[in-house]
């Protein structure tokens, strides 16, 4: 009963010599969510998206943007093309409205930027690895064992430099390929290697789409699909060609979970040209259907102007996003590129 007492004599001695203790009200603070909603709290909001971590992707520069390297000349007179990669697994993009996931990059972006050669160059690609992971490159095509970025580990802040003949001809990915190597490529440690035949091909109005999904909810099943990783992105802002121009489209596929994807064209066919080795196209076609890393080279031009769609004709990857329109402008209009 004294101990009763002297507790309460203790807290009524507190309240009376600092009363406004007792009235205190928190700071009620807004503010709004990446979704837009408007979210009141008293306590303290903590937001790690919005840092300088976070990636700003812009398809329509991705779409026409190749990295031909710094351009030398070797003592044997070949042509060599040297490429710094860096690779980074700490960054944040907003795949869609609203919608954050932690990429892994090449050079900041996913897809990493298109590398373009010619055949017969040599291709030097200094590696560096800023990540917390390990992490490599991997090169589709043809090279020595060494330099194939499976056994070569290139751990935390660790350097490779990888360096090959561009060859065979045609469009190819490059991807990381540390185990396990689903998550390294669902993250975004991809992108696409050109190797252009010595004697050229037609003049074009080129683009490169990289059909891939982000798998938000971490279940093995991709939530958002997209050409250039921005679902919808091309059908709100449709990509403009010219009527009767020829049209080059470089397509890889780096979907990952879904054993196929595919790619339909409206109101024209294209010649697709499979792995682009061969300079003879093997289809005439609207549709081709691409496993996980196929790929190849489409060419078309259209006759007549208008808007015409293009997407997966796998329903479930077009409502979720991988869909795309090409806005064909007659002779007498303005086309605006990208680049």
């Amino acid at each position: 009963m004294v101990f009763a007492l002297a507790i309460t004599a203790i807290f009524a001695a507190f309240y009376f010599a600092y009363p406004g203790l007792s009235d205190a009200k928190p700071e009620e603070k807004a503010f709004v969510t990446h979704n837009g909603a408007v979210m009141r709290t008293t306590g303290e909001v903590l937001d790690p998206i919005y840092t300088s971590q976070t990636v700003e992707f812009d398809p329509d520069k991705y779409l026409r943007q190749f990295n031909y390297g710094r351009v030398s000349a070797l003592p044997d007179g070949k042509v060599l093309r040297e490429f710094t990669i860096i690779a980074e697994d700490d960054k944040m993009m907003e795949v869609s409205p609203g919608v954050f996931y932690n990429v892994w990059t090449f050079n900041g972006t996913v897809p990493g930027p298109t590398i373009r050669a010619t055949e017969g160059d040599v291709v030097r690609i200094k590696f560096i690895n800023n990540g917390s992971k390990s992490h490599t490159m991997h090169f589709h095509g043809i090279h020595e064992a060494e330099m194939d970025g499976v056994f070569e580990i290139v751990g935390s802040k660790g350097q490779f430099t990888y360096e090959f003949e561009a060859l065979p001809v045609g469009v190819h990915p490059y991807h990381c390929h540390v185990m396990p190597l689903e998550e390294h490529i669902v993250h975004g440690l991809y992108g696409v290697y050109i190797v252009d035949p010595k004697e050229g091909r037609p003049p074009a109005d080129e683009m490169v789409m990289v059909l891939n999904g982000f798998d938000t909810d971490f279940d093995t099943e991709n939530n958002f699909y997209a050409a250039n990783s921005i679902p919808f992105y091309y059908q709100h802002h449709p990509i403009q060609i010219n009527v009767d121009e020829l049209i080059r489209v470089y397509v890889v596929n780096m979907v990952e979970f879904d054993p196929i994807n595919n790619l339909h064209l409206h109101g024209n066919l294209y010649h697709y040209y499979p792995t682009g080795t061969d300079t003879v196209p093997s289809t005439y076609t609207d549709m081709i259907t691409l496993s996980q890393t196929e790929r190849g080279i489409m060419e078309f031009k259209y006759d007549y102007p208008g808007k015409y769609l293009f997407h997966a004709h796998k329903v479930e990857f077009s409502e979720k996003g991988w869909v795309g329109l090409f806005l064909v402008k007659g002779d007498s209009e303005e086309t605006e590129y990208g680049n």
